[in-house]
């Protein structure tokens, strides 16, 4: 009898494990969290989950228990109410650093502070660098960058007001926010055209970047990379050798494990040609030499998976890289989404879309902003008339450390909105053993969170409707953040505000 109940006990675990497969809890918006309110996923420090919001030009840490509910909303007094120009966090386990950048007067300070998992300061205000300026600063000023474990932080800005040579000055922190190197350097600007992108710190402390020329804010006909070893104040050129091959967007992954970088973009063969495929560049800090530069077409069987309703040669016209996985045996995988507006004005052009790179020059500097980093570039509220921003398929491709294919998939997709892209696109959470894949589909009217898989096969599968999707909620998958292994925190639109639902994978 007792074999015969736990016999029984033991089905009912097994067979109601599915069900809690995944669990979705969401948080009451305050009567402040408004749609235009700007906000940030910090992270989860002590257990708890903290939320950056700013509204009516005042800061706040709102902390979130395990049950999403608000414990606590701690206003950051000491965060400047006007002239605020830009936040960054970088969490750890039982604190996070929050650096914040504001104008006063001709002056623009960057400033760092702890805040503990109960959202209060437990450190003095620390001033990392100011800069004296002769105009109201409307970008921000510094970039603060991360390395892959934490262990180091960099603080940048760069001067342009000399246009042939840019003045770089990096601050290099460790894990305690102590200070282990001040460089500055020159950078020569051999072109007008000349743009640098994609700064990368990588876990010894060095910084990886590029320098590249556009034929005309187009493609991209001449890139170099830089390496600055974190103990140096000199910069190492690096040419990237394009074989007459025209580059498309520069993206560079730092592979912490073998020591090496990872640089890779779509390819044309000619100007305002079709996209061809991926170019590979990989280099050895160790050797100092490149170890992998590839060329790959891609196929006509994946093209007619992946073009939706484009003619097949320019299947990959409107698509993007939206982020690149490091293996552990040197192979990497990349995602890639269709992105494109429709007017009735103008059609769609990728070149327009590009506006020669993500970097903007202004009076006296120049400012390094990645995509989706911070709510200070959230062009939320600019909407342009009779604009519709489209996001379709992903398409997901592995290559071995050679640069060969060894396979791909599509997941299909169709999205817009016409107000904003907020709803649109989707989020990666890599829970180990697999990716999660997390969108919305527009059904009877309603916004549904959907969930893919990719194992690390290759298989993808289209996961049953998360359970407790709750009427009325609409979700803001790029702005959601991975928490941990498992959990992740998705902002949400519910009536005229702004909530954020925790997501827990078995």
């Amino acid at each position: 009898m007792r074999f015969a109940i736990y016999l029984l006990s033991f089905f009912l675990v097994a067979f109601s494990t599915p069900s809690l497969g995944q669990r979705i809890v969401y948080s009451q918006p305050g009567n402040d969290d408004t749609r235009r309110m700007n906000f940030e996923v910090i992270g989860k420090v002590s257990g708890n989950f903290l939320i950056y919001k700013n509204t009516h030009g005042k800061s706040y840490v709102s902390v979130y228990n395990n049950n999403m509910e608000e414990v606590s909303k701690i206003e950051q007094d000491y965060i400047p109410d006007d002239r605020l120009i830009n936040v960054d966090f970088f969490p750890y386990s039982d604190f996070s650093y929050l650096i914040y950048q504001y104008q006063k007067k001709n002056v623009v300070y960057c400033n760092s502070v702890r805040i503990d998992g109960n959202g209060k300061r437990i450190t003095e205000v620390v001033t990392l660098d100011t800069s004296h300026l002769g105009f109201t600063a409307s970008n921000k000023i510094y970039s603060a960058i991360s390395n892959e474990n934490k262990s180091k932080l960099m603080v940048f800005k760069i001067n342009s007001k000399n246009k042939s040579k840019f003045i770089i000055t990096t601050l290099l922190y460790d894990a305690e926010l102590a200070l282990q190197k001040r460089s500055t350097f020159l950078m020569p600007m051999e072109a007008h055209d000349d743009n640098l992108d994609e700064f990368n710190l990588d876990n010894d402390g060095d910084l990886v970047f590029s320098r590249f020329a556009r034929n005309n804010n187009e493609t991209i006909n001449n890139t170099t990379l830089f390496w600055k070893p974190s103990d140096q104040d000199t910069l190492t050129a690096i040419t990237v050798p394009q074989d007459k091959v025209l580059l498309d967007e520069i993206h560079i992954k730092v592979d912490n494990s073998n020591k090496r970088y990872f640089l890779t973009s779509f390819y044309y063969a000619k100007k305002r040609g079709n996209i061809e495929g991926f170019y590979f560049y990989v280099w050895d800090k160790q050797s100092r030499q490149p170890v992998l530069q590839n060329a790959v077409v891609l196929g006509d069987d994946l093209r007619k998976d992946a073009k939706g309703d484009a003619n097949m040669k320019m299947a990959f016209n409107d698509y993007f890289v939206r982020n690149v996985i490091i293996k552990k045996n040197g192979g990497f995988l990349i995602n890639t989404e269709s992105y494109y507006t429709t007017s009735r004005s103008s059609n769609w052009n990728r070149w327009n879309y590009l506006y020669g790179g993500p970097m903007s020059s202004f009076d006296y500097y120049t400012t390094y902003s990645p995509l989706y980093n911070s709510w200070y570039w959230r062009d939320r509220y600019n909407s342009y008339q009779n604009v519709r921003r489209h996001a379709d398929n992903v398409t997901v491709l592995s290559f071995d450390n050679t640069g060969k294919l060894e396979w791909s998939g599509v997941i299909h997709k169709e999205q817009y909105d016409d107000e904003s892209d907020d709803r649109i696109s989707y989020l990666t959470v890599n829970t180990g053993s697999q990716i999660h894949y997390l969108f919305n589909v527009d059904e009877r009217r309603a916004l549904l969170l959907n969930d893919y898989t990719l194992s690390a096969d290759g298989q993808l599968n289209h996961n049953p409707t998360l359970k407790n999707l709750d009427k009325g909620y609409e979700f803001l998958p790029k702005f959601g953040k991975q928490v941990s292994v498992n959990q992740l925190v998705i902002p949400c639109y519910y009536r005229n505000y702004i909530c954020f639902a925790k997501i827990e994978f078995n």
